[in-house]
C-alpha cells in the first residue's frame, strides 16, 4: 500500500472519491468537501491510501484548524484537558464521521488501511506542531480505529436516524405506535391550516435563511454567528452544492419565517439546518420543518432514512428514530512520529 497527501479534492476524480464516500454520508462527499475548502477557518488536505495499481483503498480529509467557530468542535469543550489537537481527521462538520475505506475490503486489509491513515494524519499534524483527533465517530468507525490509538473512545453525543419504510408518508406514519400516529396527523393538519409552505433552492433564499439562522444561533448563545457570518456560510454551501441544497420554508405573506435546509445523499436525507422567527409562532412549526416536510420530500426522492442528528433525542425517538452513540478518538502527544514512509 502507498500513502500520499493531496492539497485539494480538485486533484482527485470525483468518481474515485465517491466510491468510498457514498456509504459514509454527506459530510464526506466530494462535493461537500470541495465546498468546505473555501472555509477560511481551516486549511484542508487529504490522506490517500492506494494499492500498487493505483486504486484508491482508503482516505481521510485532514483539517488544520486556525479558528474554530463551533463550540462542539473545539477540543477544549469536549476533550480531556491534556488533549488540544489542532488537526481534525475526517469530517469537520455535520457531527457524523468515519474514515473512508473501499467497500468489500478484507478485515485485515481494512485494519492496515486504518493504520496508514492514522500514521499519515500523525505525520501531517506533527509537521504543523500539533496532534490530530477524530470527532463524532460512528460506533463502527470508533471500534475500527480504537485499537490504533492510546486512549479509549470518548462518548460525545447520541445520533438519531429515522427509518422511512414503504413508499410514502402514510407508510412512515403506519410504522409509529398508534398513539403517536394520531399526534403526527394532528400536528400536520394544524400546521397546514396556519401557514403556507414553499420549496426553494438555497441559492435563491440564502440571505433570508441566513438572517433566520443567525437569530436562531444567537438565541442559543452563539454570539459569533451573526447575520453576515451565517449568510456567508449558506452562500458557500449554495455555490458548492447547487441544486442539491434544498430548502422547505414557511411564509407569512412574502416573508420567510422558518426554514429547513436538507440534502439527499446516498440512501439518506440529511437535515443540515432548521431555524425560525420566534416572533411568528405557529402550531407545530418546528416538528413539521424538522421532520414531516423533509420526510415527504425524502419519499419523493427515494431515500430510505432521515438523518435527524443530535439533541432533542427523546423527541426524535417519539417520531421513530433509532439512536446510536458518537465518539471521539484523539492522538496523544506522547504517541510520537511514526517515522519515515
Amino acid at each position: 500500500m502507498i500513502t500520499s497527501v493531496v492539497d485539494s479534492l480538485h486533484d482527485l476524480p470525483a468518481a474515485q472519491w465517491e466510491h468510498l464516500a457514498r456509504p459514509a454520508g454527506l459530510y464526506l462527499s466530494h462535493r461537500w468537501l470541495v465546498g468546505e475548502e473555501q472555509d477560511p477557518t481551516a486549511t484542508s488536505a487529504y490522506a490517500l491510501v492506494r494499492d500498487r495499481r493505483g486504486s484508491l483503498l482508503a482516505a481521510a480529509p485532514l483539517h488544520l484548524v486556525r479558528d474554530e467557530p463551533n463550540d462542539r468542535y473545539r477540543p477544549g469543550t469536549v476533550l480531556p484537558p491534556h488533549l488540544r489537537p489542532r488537526v481534525v481527521a475526517g469530517a469537520r462538520r455535520g457531527y457524523h464521521n468515519t474514515p473512508l475505506t473501499r467497500p468489500g475490503l478484507a478485515p485485515a486489509d481494512r485494519h492496515a488501511c486504518l493504520a496508514l491513515l492514522r500514521d499519515t494524519a500523525r505525520r501531517f499534524a506533527a509537521d504543523h506542531g500539533t496532534t490530530h483527533w477524530w470527532p463524532y465517530l460512528t460506533a463502527r468507525a470508533a471500534a475500527g480505529l480504537a485499537p490504533l490509538y492510546p486512549g479509549r473512545p470518548l462518548h460525545l453525543e447520541d445520533d438519531a436516524v429515522i427509518p422511512l419504510p414503504g413508499t410514502d408518508f402514510d407508510d412512515y406514519v403506519a410504522s409509529l405506535p398508534a398513539r403517536r400516529r394520531a399526534h403526527v396527523r394532528r400536528e400536520r393538519r394544524e400546521f397546514a391550516a396556519a401557514l403556507p409552505v414553499r420549496r426553494h433552492l438555497l441559492a435563491d433564499c440564502h440571505e433570508e435563511a441566513g438572517a433566520l439562522l443567525a437569530g436562531h444561533q444567537q438565541g442559543h448563545g452563539h454570539d459569533r454567528d451573526g447575520v453576515d457570518a451565517m449568510t456567508a456560510l449558506l452562500s458557500r454551501q449554495a455555490a458548492a452544492m447547487g441544486t442539491e441544497a434544498r430548502v422547505v420554508a414557511a411564509h407569512d405573506g412574502d416573508r420567510m419565517i422558518a426554514f429547513c435546509l436538507y440534502y439527499h445523499y446516498g440512501a439518506t436525507t440529511w437535515i443540515r439546518a432548521v431555524a425560525h422567527d420566534r416572533e411568528h409562532p405557529a402550531p407545530h412549526l418546528y416538528f413539521n420543518l424538522m421532520y414531516y416536510l423533509p420526510i415527504e420530500d425524502a419519499y419523493a426522492h427515494g431515500t430510505t432514512a432521515l438523518h435527524a442528528g443530535m439533541t432533542a433525542i427523546e423527541a426524535k425517538r417519539r417520531r421513530g428514530a433509532r439512536v446510536s452513540p458518537l465518539y471521539a478518538l484523539a492522538d496523544e502527544p506522547s504517541a510520537g512520529h511514526p517515522g519515515p514512509r
